[in-house]
């Protein structure tokens, strides 16, 4: 009777521990329709969602410029923060091997030996060899769900070294291509101060010429002034740009070499893929989505807190020493135990842990539904930071082509002697200036939209 209700209650405590063996699947909630907005709705041809993904692109073929390329290797090779990433795989890796160990038997080797004499008498001489091993029966998932949890905090964090490689390699091309835009702009400075100081030569000699007036050449000279005072903002800006792209590639300051920004090629025309894919490329969404997978797992072993834990040790080894029960010395010595440890007095505790671990498991449902809305919604703004950057080139080339004949028509009326002022001049001059700083500005954005396209889309990870 008793062995009949002892199985009975095994076979039910088996039943209502089946959940415990099951493996995390994602969400079946989860919505991934729509998480990016219809880039086609403008017209725009350039831009369309299909199965193919520009991220990925491996980013050699993005980023061709031979210098960036040596700095994103290097980055990859040195950067700090990237190889804190890497350690912390290490760390996975060791822990999920601890775990999977745990299923083999735990052995150990306790070898004693005593000496002893009474009243000055023959001393006895007494040894043990015993070697002793113990080994659980993971019947009810403890260290099933163990494994299973390291298996998953090793994929987070390779997950992270990714998303870490990712942001790096973006950091290093925005910081590159933020000093060829600072290069362009320093360039356009001074040729543009070159000019005001030929225009200050220009008006000293018409005013000793009496064909203009001293407020004229003062304002000549205010403007020549302005652009000079311009200068040491920008070799500013490049130093402490040089100096950031330095500590992403983790070496002292120093200059960096470049190429120049009308050499860059960049690509025009992209695939974003499917919204699914965004699970599959996004490293953070799928560090996020291995956290979930880690609470998953973290409840199925609070769950297994509330079975037995079924345990067989055993030991066997040499001895001179064992009383009566043995006659002659060095004689083997094996003995085997079996044990049932059923959690009575710890059930409070076993049910605040397992509430403790579903509250967990909904934070880090939530944290993965928000990853990946986040990651769809800088899909969106990357892919309109391009379509506008690229709208915004055609009317800023006219810009430039207007301003740029504004400034020679008005500086011919004021040398030929017409009612045109100087001042007028001047503002034409500004104009240009500002227009073609204002176009160097937009081909950093439209290239940083791609930059930040190719990062968004999980670009630069390794497969």
């Amino acid at each position: 009777m008793k062995k009949k209700i002892l199985t009975m209650l095994c076979v039910t405590a088996l039943l209502s521990s089946c959940h415990i063996y099951k493996s995390y699947d994602r969400p079946e909630e989860l919505r991934t329709n729509g998480l990016y907005r219809d880039t086609l709705e403008s017209g725009n041809s350039m831009l369309g969602e299909d199965t193919a993904n520009f991220g990925n692109l491996p980013w050699q073929e993005v980023f061709t410029d031979p210098q960036l390329q040596a700095y994103i290797s290097q980055g990859l090779a040195d950067n700090t923060d990237l190889q804190t990433a890497i350690l912390k795989v290490k760390e996975s890796q060791a822990a999920l091997l601890s775990a999977r160990l745990a299923y083999a038997p735990s052995l150990g080797l306790s070898p004693q030996g005593t000496l002893s004499s009474f009243d000055k008498g023959t001393a006895t001489k007494t040894y043990s060899l015993p070697v002793t091993a113990s080994w659980e029966i993971d019947l009810f998932g403890k260290l099933l769900n163990a494994k299973r949890n390291a298996q998953t905090v090793l994929l987070q964090s390779q997950a992270y070294q990714q998303a870490v490689q990712t942001q790096l390699i973006a950091a290093i091309a925005n910081t590159y291509y933020t000093l060829l835009m600072l290069d362009q702009q320093l360039i356009i400075s001074q040729q543009t101060a070159d000019i005001m100081k030929h225009n200050v030569a220009t008006m000293r000699a018409m005013k000793e010429a009496a064909m203009t007036n001293a407020a004229a050449v003062s304002q000549s000279e205010a403007a020549y002034a302005q652009v000079l005072a311009s200068l040491p903002a920008i070799r500013q800006g490049i130093r402490e740009t040089e100096n950031a792209l330095c500590m992403l590639l983790k070496q002292t300051p120093q200059t960096v070499k470049r190429s120049t920004l009308e050499e860059q090629k960049l690509p025009s025309e992209f695939s974003i893929g499917v919204p699914l894919q965004l699970l599959a490329n996004r490293p953070d969404v799928k560090a996020a989505e291995m956290a979930l997978a880690a609470t998953y797992y973290n409840a199925n072993s609070a769950r297994a807190a509330f079975y037995p834990q079924i345990t067989i040790s055993g030991s066997a080894g040499w001895t001179n020493n064992a009383g009566g029960l043995i006659l002659n010395p060095g004689n083997l010595l094996a003995s085997a135990i079996g044990s049932l440890t059923q959690p009575l007095f710890y059930r409070g505790s076993n049910i605040a842990r397992l509430k403790i671990a579903k509250a967990q498991q909904e934070e880090a449902k939530l944290a993965f539904e928000q990853a990946l809305l986040n990651a769809g919604s800088e899909v969106s703004n990357a892919l309109s930071l391009y379509q506008t950057t690229a709208e915004k080139a055609t009317a800023r080339t006219l810009q430039v082509e207007s301003s740029q004949k504004s400034a020679e028509y008005t500086k011919e009326l004021f040398q030929l002697g017409s009612s045109t002022t100087y001042l007028e001049v001047l503002s034409a001059e500004q104009s240009l200036l500002n227009a073609r700083l204002s176009q160097v500005s937009d081909q950093f954005d439209q290239m940083q939209a791609v930059v930040s396209l190719y990062r968004a889309l999980g670009g630069g990870r390794e497969e």
